[in-house]
This record gives structure tokens, C-alpha cells and sequence, in this order.
């Protein structure tokens, strides 16, 4: 009998997969310490994992796994360098989160250029004349860069055509002929010309803090930036800062540095940044589909049958 070690809950028909075979079972974990996991993870043959982090000591008492199956696309909360030096394949969901996400970029996008948080709290609090003190910004004609051109950067740039907006791209891992994209050589050309700006890429060493004090002096007075990738991407420090000197039109953010993130934070302080609570993929239909998704890779590796379009590593698949 195969085991899956399900840390923190999944869609309940994704549990029910996992039920539908006689040759495999599941135990789920609510209580994410590095202790209970080591206490479970020694007989799993596959793991599921969401948010919570896995050590590299969990990983090296897992002596069984055939996978590590996230919950998303992200994969900062797993150790990668581990699981390629004991080979174990590190899969992710592909595109099925890839709609709701490209649809709360919009959402914050539009939030942001038309002042949806100032305007809400302003009428809420019986000051209809707020309507005299700020001026939205129209997106129909604005240059929107596209900092990461993966699947949920492709959904966010054909919704932002439908408003009319020219579409640049900067992902250092795509070529500058690439169809008819407008490609840019650098970051730095498209954050000096870009009314609005979205991030779409994994927190990595590389992309760390990618956004900082150097990056938001060259955007526009009044550029807007949306962030519904990962918090680390952008220095918060910096953006605080650059708030305070009045730049930017709006800010959007689905993430950040630190989650759940402090009341403290001096970012929420400002009038001009929206914010949600890491909320982009957990509509129903997506929460359904990731945990589908997440059982099948786990239940696939176990098979034999795992689809190296979906691992991080595919370099292990042949070890």
C-alpha cells in the first residue's frame, strides 16, 4: 500500500481520488511544525504540500518520496536544492490557476488606476466630494509591462488588450523575436516607459527583491505597480519610501514579504495601495482544480507516469 502524506488540507474530490484507488492511501496533517512532519514523512511515498514550509530535514527523512507535489506554482516554501541533490522531482499545477490569477491582476490593476480604495472609503464615510479631490487614470492607450511572460502573464496581457492597452514584455528567458511581442532587451527600458507594471514570475535568488529603490526611481511620477506573484519580489522598505515622496498613481498587491502580513505595516498606510490577502488563486474553481491537479501528480509519480512538463527539476526524472 502506497502512502501520500497530505500536508494541510485539499478539495475535498481531490481527497476523494486518492479514495477512488485501492492501492494507495493518504494521511493529512493539520499541524505543520517540522516536528509532526518528521513524525509522519519517513513511510510517504509522495507528499502534497500548500503554503507551509518543508525542511530539508523532512525531505532527507523522506527516504521513500517519489515527489513533492505543490499546491500552486510557486516553490519557495521547498527546499529545491535538496530535492535535486537526493533527485526527488518537485511538481507544480501548470496553468489551472492561471485564470483566476490573470482576472485579480486585472482586478488590482483597475482598483489602482481608478482609485477604488480612496473612492470607497471616502463615499462609506459620507464625503461624496472626494469625487473633486483625486483624479483616476484611464488604461485604454497606457503602455502595461509585463515582467514575467508565463502562462498567467499570457492571461493578463490578453485581458489588458481587450482594454486597449500596448503590451510590452520584459522575461530575460524569452527570445526578442518571439512572435509578435514587443520583447525588451532590459528591465530597466520597459520600468522607464511602462504606465503600468505587473510582476508574474517565481521569488527566487535571482528575482530577489528584483523591484527595489533603484528600479522604482525610474518608473513614472505616475506609474502604477501590481504584484500577485510573490511578496519578496519588491523591497517593501523601498516602496514605502517611494510612496512617502508622493510617486506612483497606485499600487496593487495580492502579496508580500511577510504573510499574514503585520497590521504594522507601514505600506498599508498609504491611501494609493490596495491590497489583498494572497487571494488570487483561491477561487472555488481553482481550489478544485490545484488540488485535482496536486493529487494526480502525486498519484502519476507514483505510477511512473509523471509529466516532466509539470517539474520544476525534470533533470531528476532520469536519475
Amino acid at each position: 500500500m502506497y502512502k501520500i502524506l497530505v500536508i494541510e488540507p485539499l478539495h475535498q474530490e481531490a481527497l476523494q481520488l486518492i479514495e477512488s484507488r485501492n492501492d494507495v492511501s493518504y494521511q493529512l496533517i493539520t499541524d505543520v511544525s517540522e516536528e509532526n512532519i518528521l513524525a509522519h514523512i519517513e513511510d510517504a511515498d509522495a507528499l502534497t504540500i500548500r503554503v507551509s514550509t518543508l525542511s530539508k530535514k523532512a525531505l532527507q527523512k523522506g527516504r521513500k518520496l517519489k515527489v513533492v507535489s505543490r499546491h500552486g506554482v510557486g516553490y519557495d516554501n521547498i527546499p529545491l536544492d535538496e530535492c535535486n541533490r537526493l533527485g526527488i522531482p518537485l511538481a507544480l499545477v501548470g496553468s489551472v490557476n492561471s485564470i483566476a490569477v490573470s482576472e485579480q491582476t486585472i482586478f488590482l490593476m483597475m482598483a489602482a488606476a481608478k482609485l477604488g480604495a480612496i473612492f470607497n472609503q471616502g463615499v462609506k464615510a459620507g464625503n461624496f466630494g472626494i469625487r473633486s479631490k483625486y483624479r483616476p487614470m484611464e488604461l485604454n492607450g497606457k503602455k502595461l509591462l509585463i515582467v514575467g511572460f508565463g502562462k498567467i502573464g499570457r492571461e493578463v496581457a490578453k485581458r489588458a488588450q481587450a482594454f486597449g492597452m500596448d503590451i510590452l514584455v520584459y522575461d530575460p528567458y524569452l527570445k526578442p523575436d518571439d512572435g509578435d511581442l514587443k520583447v525588451l532587451p532590459s528591465l530597466e527600458e520597459g520600468l522607464e516607459i511602462a504606465d503600468v507594471i505587473t510582476l508574474h514570475l517565481p521569488l527566487t535568488p535571482e528575482t530577489k527583491y528584483l523591484i527595489g529603490k533603484k528600479e522604482l526611481a525610474i518608473l513614472k511620477d505616475k506609474a502604477i505597480l501590481v504584484n500577485t506573484s510573490r511578496g519578496g519580489i519588491i523591497d517593501e522598505n523601498a516602496l514605502h519610501q517611494t510612496l512617502c515622496e508622493g510617486k506612483l498613481h497606485g499600487v496593487g498587491l495580492d502579496v508580500f514579504e511577510e504573510e499574514p502580513v503585520h497590521p504594522g505595516n507601514p505600506i498599508l498606510s498609504h491611501d494609493r495601495v490596495i491590497v489583498s490577502p494572497h487571494t488570487s488563486a483561491l477561487t472555488d474553481d481553482t481550489l478544485k482544480a490545484m488540488g485535482m491537479m496536486t493529487v494526480k501528480n502525486a498519484l502519476n509519480a507514483i505510477d511512473g507516469c509523471l509529466d516532466p512538463t509539470l517539474v520544476v527539476n525534470p533533470e531528476v526524472l532520469s536519475t
